[in-house]
Parts: C-alpha cells; structure tokens; sequence
C-alpha cells in the first residue's frame, strides 16, 4: 500500500458513501469517515459494518474484518479530517450544501490534500468554483456497490491539476480498481451517457407499442450482458467485424431517439415521489419480501460476476493490447 493517499476521508454516510468506506477500507486504507448529521452518524456506522461483514462474506476483504473496523474512524467533527491526504465528498446532490461542505473541508486539511466528488450530476467544472484551490479538486465517481466493482471514474475540471488526477488514477489501482481518467469534464461523464442515451431509446421503443418494460429488460439484459463484462462496446466491435456496422450505422442513427423530453413514465413516478425499491414505488411494482429479494440476489450475483470479470481481467492483460493512446 502507497502512503501517497493511505489516509482517505469520506464526507457523507448514506448508501454510496459507506459503500465506498468499505472498498478503501478492504483495500486496506485509513478511513476518516465524517457526517454533520446526528441522523446519519449511527445509521452510516451501522451500515457500513454490515457492508463490511457482507464484503468478508463474499471473500472480498484479504485482512480479516476486525483489522478493517480498526482503520477506521466515525466522526461528526471535520476536524477529525485533519490528516487525510485526500478527501471524497458524497452528499445531497445540491451545490449550496456541497460549496458549504467543501469550506468545511478546506478550513482543516492540509493544502497537499487532494479533495473529490462522487457527484454523477454536477459538473466538476461548476463544483471547482466552491473552493479556495480548485487546482486539488477532481472527480471520482464509483459505482455501486463500490467494494464488489472494478469500475472508477476520475474527472479533470478546467482547473484541475492533471498531474494530481493522474497519480490518483495509479494510486487506485491498489483499491483494487480499473480506473478511467478523463482528462475534460463532461455532462454525465462516461458511464452515464451511455446508459442514459440506452433509457431514452428504450423508453421511446415502450411508448411507441415496439415492446414492453419487462421485453425490453430481457433484450438488453440476455443480449448485451452476456458479454459486457468481459469486453466493451468497441472491442465488441472488432470481435464481431467492422464491415457488419457500417451500413448499420448509415441505416440505424437517424432513427434513434433524440428527444429532450422526460419520459411520461418517469413523470408520473416523480409525482409519487416514487424511489423504486427505496420505497417500494417504481418502473416495476414492488413489495418489501421482493426488493429484499432483490438486493439478496445482488449481492450474490456481484460475488459471482467480480470473481468471473478477475479470472478474465487477467487472462486479457496476458494479451497485452494497448489502447489507441497508447495507454494501458
């Protein structure tokens, strides 16, 4: 383990948070983890031992889990940040109450500390303008559950120190992560794009009578997860062969979806304040035994497709295929 960013600091206890807790602290990291929220303060330590214990069930912590509690620290006091060598906020999704956290922040670390956002909606370029040395401030933003996924994004803001991002992008490699750097700082970043560009065609083909919510689940789900895991889109490309895309392409893009409307389906949700299983009102009717369930179900398919994605993972690095940049 690095020294360069061995003591972490994680702002916010709620789901994402202490998820992302739990990866450092199987990775062997010092964890300083800070809410303001009385609320939040038992809840998020609560969570967090569940996630570890539920990280050692699946085999995932090489240290036993008393070692792991023992690297970390619960705190209401920002104070308790005052050595960490970087800092991840992970709060509301409101800039008010992040510029207000990220003062916070910035009045007890020292100005060496790199400081991030695991936002997946705020530009890092507008978050960058909150702090008194935006040059520290960057993007990383995990996926759920962030102990059981290879994936991390790093984003540069305009005024983000590049060499900073790049030496947290070698640094997370020892969280056991397989981490993308983007050099400019984008709407949605990668992953969401993506996907977000896949909910707009999708709901466009329900709402047009093509298919069902549940068919077109069942297409995405048996077709395009069958090998996601194992390649991504463009490689997927050169496996299958370039000269079956082409005329796809001239004869498929200008059909796609491109409207800049929310999808009726999510607008009648939102009027119910629906939060999927959160609160058992979602896309997909719900019931308490079916989103525990689900979660259940989850968990084990994680441990399953983390150690299937590893044993591949290696195999591909045997091949030793660079990137066009020339990047590994």
């Amino acid at each position: 383990m690095s020294e360069k960013l061995h003591i972490i600091g994680v702002v916010g206890l709620g789901l994402m948070g202490s998820s992302i807790i739990v990866a450092l602290l199987k990775s062997g990291c010092q964890v300083i983890a800070v809410t303001p929220l009385p609320e939040e303060l038992e809840e998020g330590t609560q969570r967090i031992l569940e996630q570890l214990q539920l990280a050692d069930d699946m085999h995932l912590i090489k240290e036993n889990q008393p070692t792991s509690t023992r690297n970390l620290t619960v705190s209401s006091d920002y104070k308790a940040l005052l050595n960490c060598q970087l800092v991840i906020e992970c709060i509301i999704e409101l800039e008010e109450i992040k510029k207000l956290v990220y003062q916070q922040i910035e009045a007890v670390v020292p100005i060496s500390c790199v400081i991030a956002s695991n936002t997946s909606a705020i530009p890092i370029n507008i978050l960058q303008q909150y702090l008194q040395h935006p040059s520290r401030f960057m993007g990383i933003h995990w996926a759920e559950p962030a102990y059981a996924t290879r994936f991390l994004e790093i984003t540069c803001g305009g005024k983000t120190d590049v060499s900073l991002a790049e030496m947290v992008q070698e640094e997370a490699i020892s969280w056991e992560k397989e981490p993308t750097l983007l050099y400019k700082d984008i709407r949605g970043f990668i992953t969401n794009r993506l996907l977000y560009a896949a909910y707009r065609q999708g709901f466009e083909l329900i709402n047009q009578g093509v298919v069902g919510m549940a068919g077109l689940d069942k297409c995405f789900q048996y077709d395009i997860g069958s090998w996601i895991t194992i390649m991504g889109i463009f490689k997927r490309m050169d496996y299958i062969g370039l000269n079956h895309y082409l005329q796809t392409f001239q004869t498929i893009f200008p059909k796609l979806s491109n409207s800049h409307e929310v999808p009726r389906q999510m607008e009648e949700i939102l009027q119910t304040k629906g939060r999927g299983i959160h609160n058992l009102k979602g896309l997909y009717p719900h019931s308490e035994q079916s989103a525990k369930q689900l979660e259940h179900n989850f968990a084990i398919f994680n441990e399953e497709i983390y150690r299937l994605a590893d044993r591949y993972r290696n195999r591909l690095k045997e091949l030793n295929l660079a990137e066009p940049n020339g990047k590994q």
